[in-house]
């Protein structure tokens, strides 16, 4: 029964670390601010921000280099909110069966 209870008590806690995640944001921007890209805690992506007056046009593949530095950077820097909020979990899962 003490078991029971505490896999119980453990899965809640994992369920508020999932919520918390999902409203932990991180923005980074390249360009000097011409791209903003923000990816929350969960890994998914909020927001894309393109500001026109900071692009050109003519330069496409500079665009692409921006954003593809945003989508990386800012997943890495998720990725390791993410980790460092699972981390007290990682050794008492497998007593779950996860």
């Amino acid at each position: 029964m003490g078991q029971a209870m505490d896999q119980m008590k453990m899965i809640n806690q994992l369920r508020k670390v999932q919520k918390d995640l999902k409203n932990e944001i991180v923005e980074v921007e390249a360009g000097d601010g011409a791209v903003v890209v923000q990816i929350n805690g969960e890994l998914k992506i909020k927001k894309i921000s393109i500001d026109p007056d900071r692009v050109d046009l003519d330069d496409i593949h500079e665009l692409e280099r921006w954003l593809e530095n945003c989508l990386r950077d800012g997943y890495a820097k998720a990725q390791e909110i993410a980790s460092d909020k699972m981390k007290p979990f990682m050794g008492k899962l497998g007593n779950l069966g996860f």
